[in-house]
């Protein structure tokens, strides 16, 4: 019942905090589409990837005291900050999950900004478009965000990086 619970508490406990819901929702995407077990359905959304399933579950993991979310205020919008407890860490250690590199994917996302990954992901959402549609795509539907001709180079570089990562199991 709680199996797709355990695999997002995987997320809290090898990544340690994360800070933004954008955040999660971007690395919990990129990791499905490096073909890590997520089975969160995502649809495209004001800002990329997004998915309710998600959202819930990642509730229901707060209402059972295994997920804290802290509510941080910064100057006109909310923060959210997520920190497994020590109820989700024994929740987790009693049916560890072993996924293959997974710990060192998450890591490294964490240290990205939500505004990258946000990028990140909208390439990856629309991988199945050539490189010049997928950019026209992002000046499009990311107009405000204003992404550099090297920023999405970077993307593309890290997207790379990451299989490099994800497949060397």
């Amino acid at each position: 019942m709680l199996h797709d619970h355990q695999k997002l508490m995987s997320v809290f406990a090898l990544a340690g905090e994360i800070t933004g819901r954008k955040k999660l929702q971007k690395m919990v995407y990129i990791a499905k589409k490096m073909k890590f077990p997520f089975q969160e359905k995502f649809e495209f959304h004001f800002y990329g990837p997004y998915s309710e399933e998600l959202t819930l579950r990642v509730e229901e993991l707060c209402n059972f005291g295994f997920i804290e979310e802290v509510k941080e205020d910064k100057g006109g919008y909310s923060q959210y900050r997520y920190t497994i407890t020590s109820a989700g860490c024994e929740f987790f250690e009693s049916e560890p999950m072993d996924i293959p590199q997974l710990k060192e994917c998450l890591i490294n996302m964490n240290q990205q900004s939500s505004r990258f990954l946000e990028l990140v992901s909208t390439i990856m959402y629309f991988e199945e478009l050539a490189k010049d549609e997928v950019i026209e795509k992002v000046a499009e539907l990311k107009r405000k965000q204003n992404y550099s001709e090297e920023e999405i180079d970077e993307a593309y570089y890290y997207i790379e990086s990451l299989k490099k990562t994800a497949y060397s199991h």
